[in-house]
């Protein structure tokens, strides 16, 4: 095993090991004020979450919330790339680009002038207080505008509704279409107020609702790299790139492509195509096994094997009586051979990935013997008090069994034909493969090892075993984690690192796990604006905007699904139980 394994009881020791029980307390703080550069947004903290890229907008460019709401819409609510647009191409063109025009509105006559306009859109003289201006300086009737605005709402337009205007690309003030549009249709207007919401999450690349089952009504937003993985308030980690669960070592391609390929058993019915012919009467298929090129079914029809075609049952050794349908038996028995190595292949990287998988599953229920356990050590008259150790080494047995069972997917890809075939000649492939085997090897050694450990029944021995034990699972502790580290740096710089035609990436890995969103605090602040301040008002009096499907089916905040709690934390060690697990294994109840 390398440097990492000597005999069967000797460990590894790393001059730099700390124990782990010395932080205990920086581990215990953490696991439950630890500030996380992701965030939760829920319902109540949504307006919070855009007033703080409003905010920066406002007060940098000295525009309106409309026109800041604009900008960050246009640029797909990307604080940096406004300020990055505007240095690199300045202030006008970053505005004519979104369609903000910022100039004075110009009023054709007060409400109470008896003056008529012409509308240029249905041609009718309509009285001065009932049309509307906007700031590029085009208007138009109510009634125009107002029919314009609800067939953008219906379209799924209204985040950023253009003027009516030939050729005018000026986006129209927000506040013009919720007037007008509630006038006519309160329900339209509340639609529009929706999308308005909706779009920090539906257009922000920072921000993606979690993918939970019944949705949560939580969104996540990550501060730094969109490749990473979070876990949300209601449990569920998930990786934020493609929103499927957390996946780690796999690439997002990867694993979409082992989903489908394990859903499918594209394998087994590769293998299926190839080696079996369907009867030409009952179309049951039908493996060869003889040399013979007819075959018969178990209905009794017989068919040339080569073409598939139904045939009498007089022939010789080389041929059929009365067909003929060409010579490719050599060129079929070498694909029979192909397809069989690749499903062999696939096999065996399956079977490991399942049977890690399986593990993990069943050490889950572990969690509860050990309290069990402890609690027993504790009634007696025991030397030992403190068992963080053995909670420690069990978290780290769920973290490392994890990586270990997504190994075998990454490598199934990282080492076949399907990605990367021409980024690798079969000598640097080789060299490559051992090299990551190897550590995949210690790290699955040492993770069952640990797993040995942490299962031993320690309650029923003496206390001399049970110091034994506990250096042995700290020990293990410290390697699994190293390894880990290793492989990972193994996949970033020399598998993934070195790849020239396709780009890969990967979630960082982090020793305590995936990251758990802070949720993002409420202000209970005054507002000017008029948005916001009319958003708070609605929700004071019970009259929240409630956030629905939007256009493109995303999860919605009125969906009314019940969140999944957190597992509820037993009295004894609360924080270092709390074992960062999936949510499909964990109890919520």
């Amino acid at each position: 095993m390398g440097d990492f394994m000597g005999s069967d009881d000797e460990y590894y020791s790393d001059p730099d090991y700390s124990d782990p029980l010395e932080n205990d307390e920086e581990d215990l703080q953490w696991s439950t004020s630890s500030v996380s550069s992701s965030k939760v947004i829920t319902k109540e903290s949504l307006l919070e979450a855009q007033r703080e890229d409003l905010r920066r907008v406002m007060d940098l460019l000295k525009l309106s919330e409309q026109h800041a709401r604009t900008l960050l819409i246009h640029h797909r609510w990307d604080v940096e790339t406004v300020f990055a647009v505007l240095v690199e191409k300045g202030k006008e063109q970053l505005f004519g680009e979104a369609g903000v025009t910022v100039v004075e509105c110009k009023s054709y006559a007060s409400p109470k002038s008896s003056s008529m306009v012409t509308c240029d859109i249905c041609m009718d003289d309509i009285p001065a207080r009932e049309v509307t201006s906007m700031d590029c300086g085009h208007c138009f009737c109510n009634t125009c505008w107002t029919e314009h605005f609800i067939v953008k709402i219906n379209e799924g337009q209204s985040r950023r509704i253009r003027c009516m205007a030939h050729k005018c690309t000026a986006i129209c003030d927000e506040e013009v279409i919720r007037n007008l549009v509630s006038a006519r249709d309160a329900d339209m207007a509340e639609r529009f107020e929706r999308f308005l919401l909706e779009s920090y999450i539906e257009d922000n690349k920072r921000v993606k609702w979690c993918p939970s089952v019944p949705h949560c009504g939580n969104a996540i937003r990550v501060e730094d790299d969109e490749f990473c993985e979070v876990e949300c308030a209601c449990g569920l980690q998930f990786c934020f790139s493609c929103s499927s669960e957390a996946h780690s070592p796999c690439s997002c391609l990867m694993w979409e492509l082992w989903i489908k390929k394990c859903r499918d058993e594209s394998e087994t019915v590769n293998w299926i195509t190839v080696n079996t012919k369907p009867c030409p009467k009952c179309h049951k298929p039908v493996e060869k096994n003889g040399g013979c090129n007819l075959v018969s079914c178990i209905c009794g029809q017989a068919f040339c094997w080569l073409c598939g075609g139904a045939t009498g049952r007089d022939h010789t050794w080389s041929s059929i009586s009365g067909h003929s349908c060409g010579r490719y038996k050599e060129e079929r028995e070498k694909q029979a051979e192909r397809a069989k190595r690749d499903l062999y292949r696939y096999m065996h990287y399956h079977n490991r990935y399942k049977a890690h998988t399986d593990s993990f599953k069943l050490e889950t229920k572990l969690k509860e013997t050990i309290q069990e356990r402890i609690s027993v050590l504790e009634s007696r008259d025991s030397t030992l008090k403190d068992f963080s150790w053995l909670t420690n080494g069990l978290y780290r047995l769920f973290r490392s069994r994890r990586v270990l069972s997504y190994s075998y997917p990454f490598a199934f890809y990282m080492f076949g034909d399907d990605l990367f075939k021409d980024e690798m000649t079969l000598e640097v492939r080789e060299i490559k493969q051992n090299l990551f085997e190897d550590q995949q090897q210690q790290l699955e050694a040492n993770v069952e090892k640990l797993s040995k450990f942490v299962e031993e029944q320690f309650d029923q021995y003496p206390d001399e075993k049970v110091m034994e034990i506990r250096m042995q699972v700290i020990n293990l502790t410290v390697i699994t984690d190293k390894l880990c580290k290793k492989m990972y740096e193994c996949i970033e710089n020399d598998l993934l690192g070195s790849l020239q035609l396709a780009t890969h990436n990967i979630a960082p890995y982090k020793s305590k796990g995936v990251e758990r969103a802070s949720e993002l605090p409420v202000l209970r602040t005054n507002c000017s604006d008029s948005y916001l301040q009319s958003s708070s008002s609605r929700s004071a009096s019970g009259g929240t905007v409630e956030l629905g499907l939007s256009s493109s089916g995303s999860p919605n905040f009125e969906s009314g699904c019940p969140s999944r709690k957190r597992a509820k934390r037993e009295a004894l060690g609360a924080a270092l139980f709390d074992l960062n697990l999936p949510a499909e294994v964990i109890d919520k109840s």
